[in-house]
């Protein structure tokens, strides 16, 4: 059996990187007092969403006490807060919050994923870690065959992108980036929605809405009725 289902099953069994294993396991035995009597997903978290998406959003991986906590990318933390509100703004989304697996949720012309399907230390996976998951993250971007726009979070999520895709000259990673892939495809660029950036300031909710904009543009979806 191939095709979703068998890639989705792969992803939650995989257990190729023991440091990787070790960690987010270590996580989900030992929760944050806020999170105290919670069971975690404590597994790599599958990509989530529309699958004849025309917008991917890519991100690095997942997050110790979101995605690691909750089973869905970018659902139960801060930066799931931002990504998601912008979304829902963007009409991709039918509410601004993403809490749980079970929450009701639901994302059209949009797919939510990363590049690395395991929470790391400090967010940082090592490069041999990165590539035993390239696999996973090419035969996903395979699956999503409606793809017009790749909208990466951050540089991580952009490499990984450009990698697969095979760029060369490999563009540089900056905030606002677009590069034209040809045949009406897009490799944009947007920094990430982590408390790093949004807390500081250096990525504002203006700035991540334009951003979704020009994706919508790129796309050729339709803007949002108001």
């Amino acid at each position: 059996m191939g095709g979703w289902p068998c890639l989705q099953r792969e992803i939650v069994e995989c257990r190729l990187c023991p440091r990787l294993v070790r960690w987010r396991e270590k996580v989900a035995r030992t929760p944050r007092a806020s999170y105290a009597g919670e069971k975690y997903w404590g597994k790599p978290v599958p990509g989530w969403g529309d699958r004849n998406a025309k917008v991917v959003v890519v991100g690095l991986a997942p997050g110790a006490h979101g995605a690691n906590r909750t089973g869905r990318m970018f659902t139960g933390d801060e930066s799931g807060k931002w990504l998601y509100r912008a979304l829902w703004r963007a009409g991709w989304a039918n509410q601004k919050e993403s809490l749980s697996r079970g929450d009701g949720l639901e994302l059209k012309n949009v797919w939510i994923t990363s590049a690395v399907k395991c929470a790391p230390p400090e967010n940082k996976p090592t490069t041999g870690e990165r590539d035993r998951c390239g696999d996973f993250f090419r035969r996903e971007m395979e699956e999503l065959k409606g793809a017009r726009v790749y909208l990466a979070l951050g540089g991580f999520g952009f490499d990984a992108v450009a990698r697969y895709l095979g760029i060369q000259p490999k563009p540089k990673f900056a905030h606002g980036i677009s590069v034209d892939l040809g045949g009406g495809r897009w490799l944009m660029g947007s920094y990430h929605v982590s408390q790093q950036n949004t807390f500081t300031g250096r990525l504002t909710e203006k700035m991540l809405d334009e951003v979704m904009e020009r994706a919508r543009v790129r796309a050729g979806l339709s803007p949002r009725r108001r």
